[in-house]
């Protein structure tokens, strides 16, 4: 096993920590020196607000940690492809490396859509792996629609 599958393994256990609460299974790890130093999962049904994505969520605790808002030195694991917001915040927060499990074709900004992460207008570009462990990601969240879709069902056969 690899160091970026071990961190993106770490970053799956937090994603099923969102599914286990009715979130979208996204996890994100933050390493600095071979040490994870944060770890996050999507929040925002739970916390009721657009910016609790996980990946957000961890540069919050990993710049405490670090006690500054700038994580150079740091790679961030992140079980799917950032959105635009969390792609601009990554860039933002001056992050060496981004390590993509799932891409994200109807969203991701880390080479789907867009690649904001490595945009040469930007005065900070972020190294990217792509696609480690990528099918056991993307399993992780086909799996958590289809269940979505089924309860859906459910709730909506049981009002007729």
């Amino acid at each position: 096993m690899t160091q970026d599958e071990k961190y993106m393994k770490e970053a799956m256990k937090q994603a099923r920590k969102a599914a286990d609460i009715g979130d979208v299974p996204i996890g994100a790890v933050i390493v600095y020196e071979n040490k994870i130093i944060a770890r996050a999962y999507n929040q925002r049904n739970k916390r009721k607000t657009t910016l609790a994505h996980a990946e957000l969520l961890a540069i919050e605790k990993a710049s405490k940690k670090m006690g500054d808002w700038r994580l150079e030195g740091c790679t961030m694991y992140v079980t799917l492809e950032p959105c635009q917001m969390c792609a601009g915040a990554i860039v933002q927060a001056r992050m060496d490396r981004v390590v993509i499990g799932a891409m994200n074709p109807k969203a991701g900004c880390g080479g789907s859509v867009l690649n904001i992460l490595q945009m040469e207008q930007f005065n900070h570009q972020t190294e990217v792996e792509r696609e480690i462990l990528g099918e056991e990601c993307g399993e992780m969240m086909s799996q958590f629609f289809r269940k979505l879709r089924k309860k859906k069902k459910i709730t909506v056969d049981e009002t007729k």
